[in-house]
C-alpha cells in the first residue's frame, strides 16, 4: 500500500541514497489523486476545468544544458564524449554536493517514488526518485513506466534521482557554473538536481543514462524517436528535432502508439519505449489540430507554465506569457490507441524529419545505408524568422542523432549502431521527409502541406513507393520518387518548384557546404562509409 507519513518502509527507500535520520514527513508511491492534494495543500498549483494540474516551473522554463554535468572518474575518463555537452565534474565535488542536499532535505516534507525506466523486461532500469515537491512525484509518476499493483518495490535502485529545487548550489565552493544544476554519477548511479524546478531534467536525465548503459551493457541503441505500430505489426519509428512535425506525425489513429520521445532497438530486433508517458507541447493547442493530447489533458495530467483565460479555469494555450515551452506531462494510456506494453517489433520504416526553411531538400527522398548515418550524425532542420530573438533569415541547426544533448558517448558510437541494424534487417526503408519549406527559402516559398506530408508517409507505410522510380539528387545523393499518390509530381522535386533556378542551385550548394562544414568535428571518428553519405557541391542541382 503507499505509504502517506514517514514510516520505516519510507525511510528504507532513503537509507541507499545516504540519508540519514529524517524529522520530516516522507510520502511513498503516493497516487496520482494524494499527490494533486498534497501540491494544491502546498501552493504548487491549480486545478483547471478539466482536472489538470497546472503547475510553473520557475525561473527555468526549459532544461539548462550549460548546467549539465558528468561525474569524470576511472569508470568514465574513456568512455564519455567529453566537451561542451558532457561536461566533466569531480567526484569529490560530487560527493560533497549530495551531502549538502541531503542535509538540506532531513527536516522537509520529501515525496519518494519506485519506477521503472524501459518497457522491455529485460532491459528495465529500476528507478528511485526524491523530491521536494509534490508536482515532481506526479510528473515521475506520469512519466515513467509504473510497476503493477501490489509490487514489491522495495529493491536497491539501479539509478536514482534526488531532485531539490529549492537547494542552490554555491558555484565558488560546490564546482558549478551558477546556482542550479543537474549532475549524473554513473560509478554511484545517481541523479543529483538542484536550483531548477523544470521537471523535464529528470526525464532526460534518465535518457541520457540509458544513452551511456544500454549501447555499453546490452549492444542496444537509444533513439530519442516517437514509434508506432501498424495493424499488421509493422513498426515506424520517427526521428525529428523540435518543429518538425515529430509528435504531430507519429501521432495516426490507424496505427497504435509505442511512444512519442525515447526508445530502445535490442539485439533481438525490437522496439521498446523507455517511458510510460508522454510529454508533449502545448503551445497554440487545440481540439482540432491534436484531438489525442487535448483528451488527455484531464484529471492526473500536468499542465507547466500556461495561464488561464482571464476569469476562467480555462487554460489559454495560445499564452506565451511565460514561455514558449509550454508542456503537458500525462500516462500513455492517456491515449486512446496507446500500445501497452510499449514493445514492438524492429523497424520496417524509419523516418528522418527536418523542417528545410531553405525549401533544398526533397519532400521525401530514400536513404542507403551511408546517407541514412551521415543524416542520422547530421540531425538537421533550420530555424526561420521569429522563432527566437535576433533570427532575420533561416539558420541551420544541427544536433547529432536528434539528439546531441543527450549523448554520453561520441556519436559516431550511435551512427555505427543504425548502420549495424540496417545490415541486421535489410528490407528496413531508411527516409528523409522535409516537412519544411517549397517553391523558395522562407519569406519566398511557402510550408509544405501539412495532407501531403501525411500523403507522403502514408504512402512509404503501405508500400506504395516500391514500385516507383527514384532518381538521385545530384548534391545530397538521397533518391527521389518520381511520384506519390495524391501528391502533385511537380513538388517531388524541390527545383522545380523555384521560380530561379540559379537561385536553388545556389542555395543548394550552400546548404550543403554548411552540412560539410558542421562534419568537420566528427569527420576524424566517422568511417568511409558513413562519409560517402557527404552531400556534394554541383552546378546544377535539379533532379
Amino acid at each position: 500500500m503507499p505509504t502517506s507519513v514517514s514510516s520505516p518502509a519510507a525511510a528504507d527507500r532513503l537509507t541507499p541514497l545516504g540519508f540519514g535520520a529524517t524529522t520530516g514527513a516522507v510520502h511513498l508511491n503516493l497516487p496520482p489523486a494524494a499527490l494533486v492534494d498534497h501540491a494544491l495543500r502546498r501552493g504548487e498549483g491549480e486545478l483547471t476545468d478539466t482536472g489538470a494540474l497546472m503547475c510553473d516551473t520557475g525561473q527555468f522554463t526549459g532544461r539548462s544544458p550549460k548546467d549539465r554535468f558528468i561525474v569524470r572518474d576511472a569508470g568514465t575518463e574513456s568512455s564519455v564524449w567529453w566537451g561542451d555537452i558532457n561536461i566533466p565534474f569531480a567526484p569529490e565535488k560530487f560527493d560533497q554536493l549530495h551531502q549538502k542536499m541531503v542535509d538540506y532535505l532531513a527536516d522537509k516534507e520529501v515525496f519518494v517514488r519506485d519506477a521503472y525506466a524501459g518497457a522491455h523486461p529485460a532491459y528495465q532500469l529500476r528507478l528511485r526518485m526524491v523530491n521536494e515537491m509534490a508536482w515532481h512525484n506526479l510528473f515521475c509518476y506520469n512519466m515513467f513506466l509504473r510497476p503493477e499493483e501490489g509490487a514489491d518495490t522495495s529493491w536497491l535502485p539501479d539509478f536514482s534521482i534526488i531532485c531539490a529545487p529549492g537547494f542552490l548550489a554555491d558555484p565558488a565552493v560546490d564546482g558549478t557554473r551558477q546556482a542550479n544544476f543537474a549532475v549524473i554519477n554513473f560509478t554511484k548511479k545517481m541523479i543529483l538536481i538542484g536550483g531548477t524546478g523544470y521537471a523535464g531534467e529528470m526525464k532526460k536525465g534518465i535518457f541520457g543514462v540509458l544513452n551511456y548503459l544500454l549501447p555499453h551493457q546490452h549492444a542496444t541503441l537509444p533513439m530519442h524517436c516517437s514509434a508506432n505500430v501498424g495493424p499488421q505489426g509493422d513498426t515506424a519509428i520517427f526521428f525529428g528535432l523540435s518543429g518538425t512535425g515529430k509528435t504531430t506525425l507519429s501521432a495516426d489513429p490507424n496505427r497504435g502508439l509505442i511512444g512519442d520521445d525515447e526508445h530502445g532497438w535490442t539485439p533481438e530486433g525490437e522496439v521498446f519505449n523507455f517511458e510510460g508517458g508522454c510529454y508533449a507541447k502545448v503551445i497554440d493547442l487545440s481540439r482540432e489540430k491534436e484531438p489525442e493530447i487535448w483528451k488527455a489533458i484531464r484529471f492526473g495530467t500536468i499542465v507547466e507554465n500556461t495561464r488561464f483565460v482571464p476569469g476562467t479555469h480555462t487554460v489559454d494555450y495560445a499564452n506565451k506569457s511565460v514561455t514558449e515551452n509550454t508542456r503537458t506531462a500525462y500516462p500513455i494510456d492517456f491515449i486512446a490507441n496507446a500500445v501497452e506494453p510499449g514493445v514492438a517489433g524492429a523497424p520496417q520504416h524509419i523516418f528522418f524529419l527536418t523542417a528545410d526553411a531553405f525549401g533544398v531538400l526533397p519532400p521525401i527522398s530514400k536513404l542507403d545505408k551511408s546517407h541514412a548515418m551521415y543524416l542520422f550524425m547530421s540531425g538537421y532542420t533550420a530555424k526561420v524568422a521569429g522563432t527566437e530573438m535576433g533570427i532575420t533569415e533561416p539558420q541551420t541547426t544541427f544536433s547529432a542523432c536528434f539528439g546531441a544533448v543527450f549523448l554520453p558517448l561520441h556519436p559516431t558510437r550511435y551512427a555505427e549502431m543504425l548502420g549495424q541494424k540496417m545490415d541486421e534487417k535489410p528490407d528496413v526503408n531508411v527516409w528523409l521527409i522535409n516537412t519544411g519549406w517549397t517553391g523558395g527559402a522562407y519569406g519566398t516559398g511557402h510550408r509544405m502541406k501539412l495532407n501531403y506530408t501525411r500523403a507522403m508517409i502514408t504512402a512509404a507505410l503501405t508500400d506504395q513507393l516500391d514500385t516507383v522510380k527514384f532518381t538521385p539528387h545530384p548534391v545530397f545523393g538521397v533518391m527521389v520518387p518520381g511520384a506519390v499518390p495524391g501528391v502533385p509530381s511537380e513538388i517531388l522535386d524541390p527545383r522545380r518548384t523555384w521560380a530561379d533556378k540559379d537561385a536553388y542551385d545556389r542555395t543548394a550548394n550552400s546548404l550543403a557546404d554548411k552540412f560539410v562544414a558542421n562534419f568537420k568535428k566528427y569527420a576524424d571518428f566517422a568511417s568511409e562509409e558513413i562519409l560517402a553519405g557527404a552531400p556534394q557541391a554541383r552546378s546544377s542541382a535539379g533532379v
